[in-house]
């Protein structure tokens, strides 16, 4: 299946702005206390958290201090007062049963009276607690043991503090819960594979929150609930690795490694830690990982050690993206910063070009949650497990440390080069970004010819624009001519430039620079040049958006809410490149396979029927639909294509039939 589609990556750069702002997880310039909207996502974290451990008296406390009127609920208050007395009985001390006899008397017995009908009953019920204990599990009262009973009550509170709070996540996280959604959906409804089921299966996590209980006071459901979105729950640390990893690339945050929440180790230019490394350190580096000498372990792995959110998924994530995502970073022998006297040269140049946009950045802090209300147990642990990780590093007589910022470092430099060559793209220094890229590697273009004829494109019309018509049909005689010859997919694109000879300047600039298309297209290309991958944030988006809309066309309709979670913005790729290059840039270090930023057109959906088009557009009239299916009686398609037929018009179809 070819999941080519058109990304418009502004559109996405600013889901994900919003995104990190919202959760605070980068340092803003202004100090200011965080908003109310993300205190009480935290408040609702830590009482999710709470009861999921057993501490129900911790959460009840929060309750009644930050959201009081939640307990007003007597459904609620029964159910964590059950709970409360069950976890009571499962410390097991004498002290903790007369607890929860007490907890019987002058909580749960008040609370069954009037919580709901069947309360008295279960109330009942639960005092086979009493006399079953947890181990056996032929008692009457093994559900009630249960530990899933804290999941399942975590998640009520969960659902019903997010709409009594209206404390919803980011527009990012609902949309991305969305689009996964129907992307697996349509993958088991239509029988094909997942290019994306190893990221999808650890992101979209299988348990669901229940639903909130509707509050007395609520009279009618909202038009759209974002409650539903947010019961599906998502893989937080997971979600903040792709969403670190997609701002360093795009350069919204400084370069750093991110290993846990809490920590992180920031990679600058400051030379005193780079100017004195020694020239071997008994490290092996190779292919991303630097591994300490005579043992499997790499730094990477041992930074992680020392988390407490150093869990499977976040060593899943660096596992399979190490190898094959940096694989030009080889160096053998030494950690000494590996590049070719023209890599360092275009590097610096492109360092004085990237100050302003370089001081513009932010700095990753991770999702910490340090506000009154959230304990912090897990910091001890954190620095139990960095001092033993630090004891490992000193065992092994190495300095591992060095060679691992020295290949950060490294890394750096690469995206910060093609952050530059990006930049200047996006300001249609086309002349300049060529030059730069045939010093850096003289075989790029060979391999990427479509690239090239865009930038002369870009050349050309600037020309074109400042009146300078000779120089301009130089560089198409000595650039565009050549290139249509050698690439015959290449010549309509030239006739629609040279066309460009003939109209006014402004119309002509308006209508053929796609700039940002441009530089997006660059970015991925010199990226993979050099080892650095396109975000799998970005591979999860154009795989979702590709199966959401050959959904809705199966469904022959539209999707009423992708306005409301801003999919219909992700699928507007702007202005589009004359040529598209996803059918020639064949980079010959990947496996053959082109991979197509926002700037590519569509081509799976150009190659759509008029009909299906058409349907699709007529969808959105529901009325029309409607008036058809019941005048003739025919199926929802049937009507939709009759209708495609007469644009639309129900009474046009109607007449047509009975004619």
């Amino acid at each position: 299946m070819d999941y080519c589609i058109a990304v418009n990556w502004e559109a996405l750069d600013s889901l994900i702005i919003d995104f990190v702002k919202s959760e605070n997880l980068i340092e803003e310039d202004s100090v200011g206390s965080p908003s109310s909207c993300y205190q009480s996502r935290l408040l609702i974290r830590q009482i999710r958290r709470s009861v999921e451990y057993g501490h129900i008296d911790a959460a009840i406390d929060l309750l009644r201090v930050h959201a009081p009127s939640v307990l007003d609920d007597h459904r609620l208050l029964f159910c964590l007062q059950k709970q409360r007395f069950i976890e009571l009985l499962r410390k097991g001390t004498a002290e903790d049963r007369e607890s929860a006899i007490n907890c019987l008397r002058e909580s749960l017995a008040p609370c069954a009276l009037d919580a709901y009908p069947e309360a008295y009953e279960e109330f009942k019920h639960i005092l086979l607690a009493l006399v079953y204990d947890e181990e056996d599990k032929n008692s009457p009262v093994v559900r009630e043991w249960s530990p899933r009973r804290r999941i399942d009550i975590a998640g009520l509170l969960s659902s019903v503090l997010r709409a009594h709070l209206c404390a919803y996540d980011p527009l990012f996280a609902m949309s991305l819960r969305y689009l996964i959604s129907i992307h697996k959906l349509f993958c088991f409804r239509q029988g094909v594979p997942s290019p994306i089921s190893d990221l999808t299966q650890r992101l979209l996590l299988e348990d669901r929150d229940p639903p909130a209980t509707p509050l007395e006071s609520s009279y009618e459901a909202p038009p759209f609930d974002e409650n539903e979105l947010c019961r599906i729950r998502l893989d937080d640390p997971m979600v903040d690795e792709l969403v670190h990893e997609y701002c360093v690339y795009r350069g919204f945050i400084n370069f750093s490694v991110v290993d846990s929440p809490g920590m992180q180790l920031s990679i600058n230019d400051d030379q005193s830690v780079y100017g004195h490394l020694p020239k071997n350190c008994s490290t092996e580096v190779g292919h991303g990982n630097t591994k300490l000498s005579g043992s499997g372990t790499s730094a990477t792995q041992v930074i992680m050690e020392g988390s407490p959110e150093s869990n499977t998924n976040l060593a899943s994530i660096r596992s399979t993206d190490t190898e094959e995502r940096y694989p030009s970073e080889t160096s053998h022998g030494d950690c000494s910063t590996s590049g070719t006297p023209q890599f360092e040269k275009i590097l610096q140049k492109n360092k004085s070009l990237r100050v302003g946009e370089t001081n513009k950045r932010k700095r990753w802090r991770g999702r910490h949650e340090n506000t009154e209300f959230v304990s912090g147990p897990t910091s001890e642990r954190s620095r139990e497990d960095l001092n033993a990780s630090t004891t490992m590093l000193k065992d092994q007589q190495v300095s591992p440390k060095s060679c691992f910022l020295n290949m950060m470092k490294n890394r750096e430099d690469k995206h910060e080069l093609v952050l530059g060559l990006k930049e200047l793209a996006s300001r249609g220094m086309a002349e300049e970004v060529v030059e730069e890229i045939n010093e850096m590697d003289s075989n790029f273009f060979v391999q990427n010819p479509a690239l090239l004829f865009q930038l002369k494109q870009v050349e050309f019309l600037k020309l074109v624009v400042s009146g300078d018509h000779t120089q301009a049909l130089r560089v198409a005689c000595s650039f565009l001519g050549p290139l249509a010859s050698s690439h015959p997919d290449l010549l309509k694109p030239l006739k629609e430039t040279l066309l460009a000879l003939l109209k006014p300047n402004e119309e002509a600039f308006n209508e053929h620079m796609p700039l940002c298309a441009l530089a997006n297209t660059l970015q991925v290309a010199i990226g993979r040049r050099l080892g650095i991958e396109e975000p799998q944030l970005m591979k999860i988006i154009r795989a979702t958006l590709y199966t959401h809309s050959e959904w809705f066309k199966l469904q022959m309709c539209k999707d009423r809410f992708e306005g409301l979670l801003k999919i219909d913005t992700l699928k507007e790729a702007g202005a589009k490149l004359i040529i598209d290059a996803s059918r020639l840039d064949v980079d010959m270090s990947t496996d053959g396979s082109s991979q197509v930023t926002g700037s590519s057109n569509n081509k799976k959906q150009e190659d759509g029927s008029p009909t299906q088009s058409s349907a699709r557009d007529v969808g959105c009239d529901e009325t029309a639909i409607l008036k058809v299916m019941e005048f003739l009686a025919l199926p929802r398609a049937d009507a939709i294509h009759l209708l495609a037929q007469y644009n639309g018009n129900a009474e046009t179809v109607i007449q047509q039939i009975f004619a």
